[in-house]
């Protein structure tokens, strides 16, 4: 098993491990209406603690996951989470990404993180072509990975969400 998890920077951010402390910043964000894409909301605190265990044990169990990413000047105060994603039963190796704090929205920090986590996977990992599973209704996400220069593909493989979701593939070099 692998519990190093990696700490990468861009020009304005540091993505990090999963810490306990992040904790109550992703209950609060899971309780929100801003959640409705990722199955909130759910005010259940001990619901959002098994969410929250499931991505930060990814990295224990598979040797990849989500970094927490932060302002550089505010490690410790996170803003969303982002990363390599594959679950046991995914069909492909996907990158994926939540903003917590609504004051990430419009800011590009998102795409800043998600565009870093990216090129990890790619470098490191030596994923090929991921893809983003967005679910149909989310304009901002879907939004967001087209400005990382991704491409719906209607004929890709889904996990079982109980509804259909799009598939985003990645470009298959960094821009």
């Amino acid at each position: 098993m692998n519990y190093d998890v990696p700490t990468l920077t861009t020009d304005r951010l540091i993505l990090r491990a999963p810490q306990f402390s992040d904790l109550a910043v992703w209950t609060e964000f899971l309780a929100s209406d801003r959640s409705e894409f990722v199955g909130g909301p759910q005010p259940d605190a001990g619901q959002a603690w098994r969410a929250f265990a499931h991505f930060a044990g990814m990295w224990a169990l598979r040797g990849l996951g989500s970094f927490v990413f932060a302002r550089k000047e505010t490690p410790d105060q996170p803003l969303g989470h982002t990363g390599p994603w594959f679950p046991v039963g995914w069909p492909e190796h996907e990158l994926g990404w939540i903003v917590w704090d609504p004051s990430v929205e419009g800011t590009g920090l998102a795409s800043e993180a998600a565009r870093e986590a990216r090129r990890y996977a790619y470098e490191v990992l030596g994923w090929e072509q991921p893809v983003s599973y967005i679910d149909p209704d989310n304009a901002r996400s879907i939004a967001l990975a087209e400005r990382l220069g991704c491409v719906l593909d209607q004929d890709a493989a889904q996990p079982d969400f109980g509804k259909p979701v799009l598939v985003y593939r990645h470009p298959k070099v960094l821009p």
